[in-house]
């Protein structure tokens, strides 16, 4: 979030999203978390300069972030923006919003108004966070990487305030600069420094590959409501698009974020906005899905391979999806009778209910993917099979999302669901051996590569 506090309905209304789900009833007092995966190299940094804290740990890893961040900056802002970075000029603050005396922060009027939030203040180079009702919650929830994603992208708001054309850009010239895009570059940034933790060089910070997953959940979480346009005052992005955001900075570095312009980057919010959740209730149930979703498949795949297309034989069972060979999950595919086993109760079930339809439809869109690379001659049963079959399955996704095809609706609000069963789950990347995709990281980047490039970044 950026500039004065405004609520967009992205960070708290996700957060108490969140906080529903866990069956909590209030997010005031929340107690400093327990983690099993601490981020802190030793003990951090003392939060001596971060005005109002309480000198907890939250506080300590929220420390330990804007000194690392300033610390990336410094060596990398002046080969990105031939300039030298400047530290934030109007401090670090931690306010208690549960509090009666708690100050308020700059670009704030009281400290309630920041409840669930975090943000920088352009007008006075400052950066605040909730520590009672926001980082807590995100440790608890994500993990201790969770404050340091967030706390970076606010640190690159920091960063786009000492490059912009103008002060408050996205007011100045909102076709230019709309929120989204200044969202997105922040996301970007945050990725780029959180690519520097994982890579062991920050002094302070260490974030792991299964802590990295927690918290790009996170991210996904704080996305905009289903229906909101990507010209919407506030809008931030849906998952996919600030999971991708995030990914790109990660793996591109600050230089390519630096370089996001409404020409080169589309939000699939914009792109897609007369596909919108709102008309169809956003889930189908598991039923319909399948009866929409088979048929499309069996037209994309045999349209895309032509006669060497063989089409898998569908089998709906109560019970395990079991093929001989390792564990597939809840969908499979036995190359041996070409057959696709979708056992729809149990974890199938309990997906669609968590995350929602195209969940499943994913995980579905990988067997066919299989069945595919089987129909090629390809193995079928190795991890860079099932890699190839999530690269598939984003390469199917795209062509319904864009329009290339009559048949089965999509939305945007679906790539957010296949996003979370990525994240979540190595269903979708298992081989027919039943080894996947242990990171979900790369499992959403091997989903994307299909999605934005098609199926020549899938090996087929």
């Amino acid at each position: 979030m950026r500039g004065s506090v405004r609520r967009s309905g992205g960070v708290l209304a996700a957060l108490l999203a969140v906080l529903a789900v866990a069956g909590c009833t209030s997010v005031a007092g929340v107690a400093e978390p327990e983690t099993a995966d601490p981020v802190l190299v030793g003990d951090g940094v003392a939060p001596t300069f971060v005005q109002g804290t309480d000198n907890g740990t939250t506080d300590r890893i929220a420390a330990s972030t804007i000194t690392d961040v300033q610390a990336f900056w410094k060596q990398n802002f002046p080969a990105v923006f031939t300039k030298q970075w400047r530290d934030v000029t109007g401090g670090v603050y931690s306010v208690d919003t549960t509090s009666d005396k708690g100050k308020a922060p700059p670009c704030a009027d009281n400290a309630s108004d920041i409840e669930g939030n975090a943000f920088y203040c352009p007008a006075k180079d400052s950066v605040a966070w909730d520590r009672s009702a926001l980082l807590p919650v995100l440790r608890d929830q994500f993990g201790d990487a969770a404050v340091v994603v967030v706390l970076a992208h606010e640190m690159g708001h920091a960063v786009q305030n000492r490059t912009a054309p103008t002060p408050d850009m996205e007011r100045a010239d909102p076709d230019r600069y709309p929120t989204i895009l200044i969202e997105t570059m922040a996301d970007c940034y945050s990725g780029a420094f959180v690519r520097s933790v994982v890579d062991g060089k920050a002094p302070d910070l260490r974030i792991n590959a299964k802590q990295l997953d927690k918290a790009i959940a996170a991210l996904a979480t704080f996305r905009d409501p289903v229906g909101t346009g990507a010209d919407d005052e506030g809008a931030h992005g849906d998952a996919f698009d600030r999971v991708s955001a995030f990914q790109d900075g990660y793996q591109q570095g600050p230089k390519l974020c630096a370089g996001m312009t409404v020409d080169n980057r589309q939000f699939t919010q914009r792109a897609f906005s007369n596909l919108g959740d709102k008309q169809r209730g956003g889930n189908l149930p598991l039923p319909e899905l399948v009866n929409s979703l088979v048929p499309d498949l069996n037209t994309y795949f045999g349209q895309l391979f032509g006669p060497k297309w063989s089409q898998p034989k569908l089998t709906q069972t109560d019970n395990a999806a079991s093929c001989p060979g390792g564990d597939q999950g809840p969908v499979a595919y036995c190359p041996a009778t070409k057959t696709v086993l979708l056992a729809t109760k149990g974890t199938l079930a309990t997906l669609v209910s968590n995350i929602g339809d195209y969940a499943a439809g994913t995980l579905i869109a990988t067997r066919y993917a299989l069945a595919a690379l089987s129909s090629l001659g390809q193995p079928v049963d190795t991890p860079a099979a099932g890699k190839a079959a999530v690269c598939l399955a984003g390469a199917y996704t795209s062509s319904v999302l864009t329009g290339r095809r009559p048949g089965l609706q999509l939305s945007p609000g679906d790539l957010d669901k296949a996003v979370g069963v990525l994240l979540s789950y190595d269903y979708g990347s298992r081989g027919t051996a039943g080894t996947g995709i242990p990171i979900g990281f790369d499992r959403v980047l091997a989903f994307r590569s299909g999605f934005t490039t098609g199926t020549k970044a899938c090996g087929v």
